[in-house]
């Protein structure tokens, strides 16, 4: 019989721990040439491919189905160029050593100044709507609770006024706070900008802005829309009021005793 014959002389529990340990081998094998689709092939501090790139191969090209109508992404194994040619320069030739910038690191986004190439559309929430909004377009928000910011002036990290509050931006699914507008010329042609709620203190006559200083919130990246911040325009955002934490001023970045 097929059964007697082949199973009586096969190790069944040899079979098993060997089919275990095939089937770990590839997992791991999957999820490091899934690790590989940022970042790779590795640089040297130079910017040319580095010699050892590890024994695992670039996984290949992978296609995402957008929501909401918005078509396919390919996205292509190892992909560079999204942040090529950097205002950096090395400030020794021995491996290791700190780079500095060499324009404005705050506009160039080096540093703490970074920013990451998102898609530049506006985050949906689960119904395919737009998720932050000014509340000044949200009949069904207002504030309750805490401090209203709503005219308050806006004081700088250098101690000068640059404006007032004049509308906050609303996290509709989450009913959270994202940022302020700031009216930079309340008086004159109402240029705007958008400050990032973690980046200021909200006092009973004043919100207070630490990382930039007062010349530097012309600079802020502005939005395409009047009612609508994209991941890109937010994450470039963010990445400026962080810059400033040690950028906004050329004694920030020096050593303190």
């Amino acid at each position: 019989m097929v059964g007697t014959e082949f199973f009586g002389n096969f190790d069944l529990a040899s079979a098993a721990i060997w089919l275990f340990w095939l089937f770990f081998a590839l997992l791991v094998f999957y999820l490091q040439t899934e690790n590989m689709r940022e970042g790779y092939p590795l640089e040297d501090d130079d910017g040319n491919l580095a010699p050892n790139q590890g024994p695992f191969p670039l996984p290949k090209d992978k296609t995402f189905i957008l929501r909401d109508g918005r078509g396919e992404l390919t996205v292509p194994s190892g992909a560079r160029g999204d942040r090529d040619n950097l205002k950096l320069e090395r400030t020794s030739v021995a491996a290791g050593s700190p780079y500095v910038p060499t324009g404005n690191p705050m506009k160039d986004g080096v540093g703490p100044a970074a920013w990451a190439p998102r898609q530049n559309h506006a985050e949906l929430d689960a119904h395919g709507h737009v998720k932050i909004q000014p509340m000044s377009e949200l009949a069904d928000f207002s504030v309750t609770a805490g401090r209203d910011p709503h005219g308050k002036p806006v004081v700088a990290g250098d101690g000068e006024v640059i404006g007032r509050v004049i509308d906050m931006w609303i996290d509709v699914p989450e009913q959270e706070v994202r940022y302020l507008t700031i009216d930079l010329n309340p008086e004159g042609d109402g240029k705007t900008c958008l400050l990032p709620l973690n980046f200021c203190r909200i006092s009973k006559d004043r919100v207070t802005v630490r990382a930039l200083y007062g010349e530097n919130f012309k600079g802020v990246p502005k939005t395409k829309k009047k009612s609508e911040i994209t991941l890109l325009e937010e994450e470039k955002i963010m990445a400026y009021y962080g810059g400033g934490t040690l950028y906004a001023d050329p004694k920030r970045a020096e050593p303190c005793l």
